[in-house]
């Protein structure tokens, strides 16, 4: 007896003392809050001001390892090793398709999290390993020109919210408290170019177009727990967007009542002084930084002059404290000082990365992305009927054309040529010729075997080494954004001498991550796809499209222009004459434009009451019947008409779904817009208003086809 209650004892002597020895920030049952005030009280000034960096070198005596916080996954694990890579953001948007987009995101956090746990398991903290990412940009694709706009979700503030929201939400998990991995929301704010001016350029946007379509995006995504937001490289309203107060805590943190933290873009904080030259010096810019609520620094201002700015009076340590606060914050919610062995991720190693899953993922994401322009009748093409066919074209086996920006990299990349050859089967002749380079306009190859075959694929259009990020797209003429809508003049020529040559059917496949002239080369082709920068799969892809397994669903994000001189001046950031909400003149394509294999009949089974107020929800269901012969997903698209007052959008998507039906099926889609949705700023009192007067929900294949029509008023 003696000797049991003396080990019992004895076991809570030992059980008392490890709780002791255990610093409450590692203690995984603590609230968040006491873990990071614990954490704060421990760390020496220095310590602290090392970890504002987002290069952070780690504290050695509290066992903390070092941790780069850079890292991007805009459509997969970028720079980082084997990962799946799934088709470029603009790509799903194209696909309509939020549960999907979802799914992509929450594949990219598991691939994540198994490298990080197979590097740090070796002792290695490398940049683009870790667990938080720079993702996703949700910047409005205001203009064709930006050559970054390939990044983003497209012109639609409703699309970018809807989409942005999905990513987010797959990348950061669904435990309560806890974080599968960190997303984060860039650039905040009115950032979409131009590219050679980023560094120094003064946005001027008045408060209606700043709420209504720059900011919309931005505060859904803070509404719905995103840990991370990224502020700009440019000034906005002469405010430098990581600096400003209006920005960052008169609207970020006050009023939307943001939690997570904020990072500068990288070496943002640089151009302040040396650039926008409106804070004299970098010991002035760091104060200023941590003034306005930045968390982390891309590039080492704070960790450089956070110290002096101390010694000379202008920051206090419960300053530092503050801003070192929200980043420990996110570690903790990441699990960064807990014991690995109760991660609920610990179990992911090498088979959760680039598995056949993930690979099968990005084909159907790829599949969906892809949109037909244009279609005499010629696709899909049927195996038995085509014995031979040529594959042709400058990004026919082009590595870039499948990757975008921002991209990681496969073992499995399947490139258009290839994906034809594998989906046509050894019984079809394949042949393939480059054709064309971006170049010559005089010499081309392929011509003569196309005229022996079949029908003939030709992969054309751009890629990101021509529109992209400053000094990513180094073959761009115009630091990375285009100067015209035109696909290159070889592409054209070569096109048309193909058609030329023979009357035999022409599939003309376009890549790019914006819009372009189709017009240009429309009269060349029998059939046209735009298939993006479709990603690993793009091959293949590709291929379940021309043949037939799966009818093109893809939808455009962005508006397609005749013409650059339809728009306003790039500089010019007023949303007036710009994207579908605002533009009256016609275009090549209108936003939401999409041809199918089949066809599909809309009638109301639900109707929208006649009027609503402000609490209220528009509730409604359409019955669709797939009447064509494939079975095939439609993307139900509802945009609202609103009064005929100044300054109101043409029509705006309000709420979309995508569906499957098969041939000869009839199903009903459901949909709901809150009234509060409807509401517009009023530059008079700086606040919501739901204005009166009479509205219309608008049932569309695109923007500018009506399929069904109702009219309601609002009080």
């Amino acid at each position: 007896m003696f000797k049991i209650q003396t080990t019992i004892l004895g076991l809570f002597v030992v059980g008392s003392i490890h709780a002791q020895q255990t610093p409450v920030f590692r203690d995984a049952q603590a609230p968040i809050g006491k873990r990071v005030s614990n954490l704060l009280q421990t760390l020496t000034l220095k310590e602290k001001i090392s970890l504002l960096g987002f290069n952070t070198p780690g504290v050695e005596r509290l066992k903390i390892p070092a941790y780069n916080w850079w890292n991007e996954a805009l459509h997969g694990i970028a720079r980082g090793g084997e990962a799946s890579v799934f088709p470029q953001a603009i790509a799903m948007a194209a696909t309509f398709n939020a549960p999907l987009i979802n799914q992509a995101a929450n594949t990219i956090s598991t691939e994540a999290r198994a490298k990080y746990n197979l590097t740090t398991n070796q002792g290695r903290h490398l940049q683009y390993i870790g667990i938080n990412f720079w993702t996703p940009n949700i910047n409005i694709f205001r203009d064709p020109r930006w050559g970054r706009g390939q990044e983003t979700y497209g012109e639609d503030p409703f699309l970018t919210a809807t989409m942005g929201t999905a990513f987010v939400k797959g990348l950061q998990g669904t435990n309560p408290g806890e974080l599968k991995t960190a997303a984060c929301a860039k650039h905040f704010a009115v950032h979409s170019g131009p590219e050679a001016d980023r560094h120094s350029f003064n946005a001027i946007v008045d408060e209606k177009d700043l709420r209504e379509t720059y900011l919309y995006a931005f505060k859904k995504l803070t509404s719905n727990g995103v840990e991370a937001v990224m502020c700009g490289y440019n000034r906005l309203n002469d405010q430098p967007c990581c600096t400003g107060n209006t920005l960052l805590q008169d609207i970020l943190r006050h009023e939307w009542g943001f939690k997570g933290h904020v990072v500068t873009d990288c070496w943002a904080l640089d151009d302040i002084w040396l650039r926008h030259k409106v804070i004299p010096t970098r010991v002035e810019v760091a104060v200023a930084a941590i003034k306005a609520g930045v968390n982390l620094d891309c590039a080492n201002i704070l960790q450089e002059d956070v110290m002096t700015a101390i010694e000379k009076g202008m920051l206090n340590e419960a300053e530092v404290d503050s801003a070192l606060a929200g980043t420990l914050r996110t570690q903790v919610k990441l699990g960064f000082f807990n014991d690995p062995a109760i991660s609920p991720y610990r179990t992911y190693l090498a088979d959760s990365i680039h598995n056949e899953a993930h690979i099968a993922l990005s084909r159907k994401i790829a599949a969906q992305s892809m949109v037909l322009l244009k279609n005499n009748g010629v696709l899909p093409l049927r195996k038995e009927k085509y014995a031979s066919l040529m594959v042709t074209g400058a990004n026919a086996s082009s590595i870039e054309a499948l990757l975008g920006n921002y991209h990681g990299i496969s073992g499995n990349m399947v490139t258009f040529a290839e994906g034809i050859t594998s989906a046509a089967g050894p019984a079809c002749a394949v042949q393939y010729d480059q054709g064309c380079d971006y170049s010559d306009t005089v010499h081309f190859g392929g011509i003569w075997a196309s005229q022996s075959t079949d029908a003939t694929i030709a992969v054309i259009g751009l890629t990101p080494l021509l529109e992209g990020e400053e000094g990513d797209a180094f073959l761009s003429k115009s630091g990375g954004d285009k100067t015209s809508l035109s696909l290159p003049e070889p592409h054209i020529v070569f096109l048309r001498k193909l058609r030329e040559a023979h009357k035999k059917p022409i599939i003309a496949v376009v890549t790019a991550g914006s819009a372009v002239d189709i017009a240009a080369i429309e009269p060349y082709a029998d059939a046209i796809i735009l298939a993006w920068y479709p990603g690993e799969q793009g091959g293949n892809a590709l291929a379940d499209i021309i043949f037939g397994d799966i009818s093109p669903s893809g939808r455009l994000p962005v508006t397609f222009y005749q013409s650059l001189n339809d728009l306003p001046d790039y500089k010019n950031y007023a949303m007036s004459g710009r994207t579908y909400r605002y533009f009256k003149g016609k275009v090549q394509y209108p936003f939401g434009f999409g041809l199918s294999y089949t066809s599909f009949d809309y009638s109301w089974e639900r109707e929208p009451k006649p009027r609503y107020s402000l609490n209220d929800t528009l509730q409604f269901s359409v019955k669709i019947k797939n009447t064509g012969d494939f079975d095939g997903n439609e993307v139900v698209q509802a945009y609202i008409e609103y009064p005929n007052l100044e300054r109101m959008p043409v029509k705006e998507l309000k709420a979309f779904k995508k569906v499957l039906i098969t041939k000869g099926e009839t199903q009903e889609v459901r949909l709901s817009i809150p009234v509060s949705e409807l509401q517009k700023w009023d530059m008079t009192t700086h606040g919501w208003k739901l204005y009166k007067g009479t509205y219309a929900l608008v049932i569309g294949k695109n923007a500018n086809d009506v399929l069904l029509k109702k009219e309601f008023s609002a009080k």
